[in-house]
């Protein structure tokens, strides 16, 4: 193929000369490889994925990683923009070449009439179309490019310790902790400690299994660790049981460590046993016949083939035996069937305020502490009850006497301060170091919503799959994985407040605490920000990937410097500004834009919304004053989700909706005016539709509105959707309402 094309470049004409012929010969083999170099391209990125996992884990103790790891990273996304607009140009092609079928079919003469190219004439057979020839010329020069920055950064993996198939493993420091506690210290537990001593000193049926596993679940930090040192010291335990025994766990979950640390806390000494096939039976020498408390603190591990050994062991114990369980992970405690499960929350706000105020305050004169108390309540909101946090920030503040002391750390995050962070990190890293490359990365988006949002469920796993963070694995269905995630990230207490369905028990929406909001937020405040109003602040937008923008008075135009965000939410209030100037703007600087959700007054989708190939969530929310879409719309294949709320003025969807093959959500916010809205022909190829919320049938008389038998072919719906005197002819879990009761998909962004 090059052959011929180099053929046609040197021509009788000689135009170009030798030279010029031999530059051809290089670009001709450039674009002609392009295939080949494709395929080597993505299983290079998949190492860098790989990659990426592995160094993440290191980048909170080695500044110099932290550096290395934000250039891999930037590579990282890089590579996925290219691949995914080769995959786009595929996904084209293939629509083109069905559009031409069916013109043909309806009309053979049509392909007579076809004009052929009139450059390089035979390059059609080759490759379908000179945008194609143009595109592969420039796919193969970004391969080119970002193959020697990205050789450029690999040259040091070997300084990190880093290997594309060996990863290395840098644990981070986890503290140890033991059984001795100032029971003065502890405040507002006492609920839980009477419901925990109720369960470790009630008697139980006889089918009771013993010995029996209670646990303790929270996030890091919750105070879970001093709620078992609560309960081990208290004086009933101290003569309900003989033999008490506590064990840190930690991670990883090393059996004849752990085995050996309940012989050495019974014996007083080490044995001299290496074998865990001899240190068992010890274990149950040691405590046979006799009534036992065993407390695993901070246990990590899921594996139960880890924990079954010492399962069987410790029935030797008598009955009545007890097991108390301290994890941040519901799975762990379910793995190791527990019998009893308790959930710490949050403390409230007077004691978390007696907490900080007894650490903070000790030893200062009644004076000192009225005039700083007004700046001591404000800065312990910021801890938001959660126990390690505001005895960290009290003894941070304990020896601090000035109002401009207390302040400076007012205004600061408590990221910002390092005895806080250095403390506060830990339990944090701990969980996310847990999480695999794809939940980190759906972990951390959710910093993009401010803090207390009500997260939906939904919304978040349409968001995620959105970026390109579920990771496929067999016949699974992308949905199906991102609740798998969704489920990981709730049990490893990321999220709280929960609300679940009354049917089916699944949860329904939850929050993220702002500990842990401003934790994700520490791990991408170079790529993620939130801008409200006319923020003179200087950013460095070129590393930014998701933005949020509060219009107020002016539009920020240094976010234009953002050419390779991933995500914008443009919100506003303001009636009277030219809105729709800055929306075409946008959709011509942010081409690598996958999600876009609009909460701004726009009364038109430009047609350079065509520019955003890579879109995959397309949002309208009750701001906005759109009527219809653009045609241009249809050019984005890749569209994933396009949910519209404002449903009082929209009233049509584009005619070429057919296009949008790779569609699976689409959702209206229904209301009285929702019979209106136009279904064009076409719906009917959305064969990858999972969600549809409104169908309205065409008339007899109109043919450009959809019918009911375009239903047919869309299996893959689930639940359910509406329209007048029909019957869905949809996928076999899908249903008809006469009345919209599903929930609302939205919710108001940045509120």
């Amino acid at each position: 193929m090059a052959d011929a094309l180099l053929s046609l470049a040197a021509d009788p004409l000689n135009l170009l000369g030798s030279i010029a012929v031999q530059q051809a010969q290089q670009q001709i083999n450039l674009i002609v490889g392009v295939d080949e170099e494709i395929q080597k391209f993505s299983d290079c990125f998949r190492n860098v994925q790989a990659m990426l996992n592995d160094a993440e884990k290191r980048q909170s103790t080695d500044a110099a990683v932290k550096l290395w790891l934000d250039q891999l990273r930037d590579v990282y996304y890089m590579m996925d923009d290219v691949l995914d607009k080769w995959d786009t140009a595929r996904i084209k092609s293939e629509i083109q070449k069905e559009e031409e079928r069916a013109v043909t079919n309806s009309n053979p003469a049509a392909l007579k009439k076809k004009v052929p190219c009139s450059f390089f004439p035979s390059l059609s057979c080759c490759f379908g179309q000179v945008d194609n020839l143009s595109l592969r010329h420039e796919i193969g020069h970004m391969i080119e490019n970002l193959k020697q920055t990205l050789d450029d950064i690999l040259k040091d993996k070997v300084t990190y310790g880093f290997n594309l198939t060996r990863h290395s493993h840098v644990e981070v420091e986890r503290p140890t902790t033991t059984s001795f506690v100032d029971v003065s210290d502890i405040i507002g537990r006492d609920n839980y400690r009477d419901e925990l001593l109720s369960n470790l000193l009630g008697v139980g049926g006889q089918e009771e299994r013993n010995p029996r596993v209670i646990s303790l679940v929270g996030m890091g930090g919750i105070g879970k660790s001093t709620l078992a040192q609560l309960a081990y010291n208290h004086s009933e335990i101290q003569v309900h049981f003989k033999l008490k025994i506590w064990i840190c766990v930690s991670d990883p979950f090393d059996q004849c460590k752990v085995a050996k640390a309940i012989i050495e806390y019974i014996e007083g000494q080490s044995p001299n046993i290496t074998e865990l096939q001899s240190l068992l039976p010890h274990i149950c020498d040691l405590i046979g016949k006799r009534k036992f408390f065993l407390v695993l603190d901070v246990v990590w591990t899921e594996e139960f083939i880890k924990w079954e050994p010492f399962k069987n062991a410790l029935k030797c114990g008598a009955q009545g035996s007890r097991i108390l369980v301290t994890t941040q992970k519901i799975n762990v405690a379910e793995m190791m069937e527990s019998s009893h499960m308790i959930n710490l929350e949050i403390l409230s706000s007077d004691d978390y305020w007696l907490m900080f105020s007894k650490i903070a305050f000790s030893n200062k004169d009644l004076h000192q502490c009225r005039d700083l108390e007004e700046l001591a309540r404000k800065l312990v909101n910021k801890c938001k009850g959660l126990p390690l946090a505001t005895k960290t920030l009290g003894r941070h503040m304990h020896g601090k006497r000035s109002k401009e002391e207390w302040e400076r750390v007012l205004y600061n995050n408590l990221w910002e301060v390092e005895d806080i962070e250095k403390v506060l990190l830990g339990p944090l890293l701990l969980s996310y170091n847990e999480l695999s490359l794809s939940e980190k990365q759906c972990f951390l988006y959710c910093v993009v919503f401010k803090k207390d949002h009500q997260f939906d469920r939904l919304e978040l796993i349409i968001h995620w799959m959105a970026q390109g963070y579920i990771n496929l694995k067999g016949n699974m269905e992308m949905e199906d994985i991102a609740e798998e995630y969704f489920q990981k990230l709730a049990m490893c207490s990321f999220f709280q407040d929960f609300k679940k369905d009354e049917n089916d028990g699944r949860i329904k929406s939850c929050k993220m605490h702002d500990i842990v909001h401003d934790f994700a937020q520490s791990m991408t405040k170079e790529v993620c920000f939130t801008i409200e109003g006319n923020e003179e602040v200087k950013r460095n937008f070129k590393r930014a990937r998701q933005l949020s923008l509060i219009v107020e008075e002016t539009f920020l135009e240094s976010i234009y410097e953002a050419k390779n965000l991933r995500t914008l939410f443009l919100l506003s209030h303001e009636r009277d500004y030219e809105f729709n100037m800055h929306l075409s703007n946008s959709c011509h600087h942010f081409r690598c834009l996958r999600t876009l959700i609009l909460d701004c007054p726009f009364t038109k989708l430009p047609d350079a919304v065509k520019n955003l190939i890579h879109l995959r969530c397309l949002h309208m929310c009750w701001n906005v004053k759109i009527e219809e879409l653009p045609e241009t719309l249809c050019n984005l294949c890749n569209l994933q989700a396009l949910n519209i709320d404002n449903g009082e003025y929209f009233k049509k969807l584009p005619q070429g909706i057919g296009k949008l093959i790779n569609l699976r959500q689409l959702r209206f916010h229904t209301n009285h005016s929702w019979y209106k809205l136009k279904f064009p022909n076409g719906i009917g190829k959305l064969t990858c539709l999972k969600t549809l919320s409104v169908f309205n049938i065409g008339g007899k008389d109109d043919k450009e509105g959809c019918k009911l038998g375009e239903l047919k072919n869309l299996n893959q719906l689930r639940g359910s959707f509406k329209f007048p005197n029909g019957r869905c002819r949809g996928g076999p879990e899908c249903t008809v309402e006469e009345e919209d009761t599903s929930p609302r998909f939205g919710t108001r962004f940045l509120r």
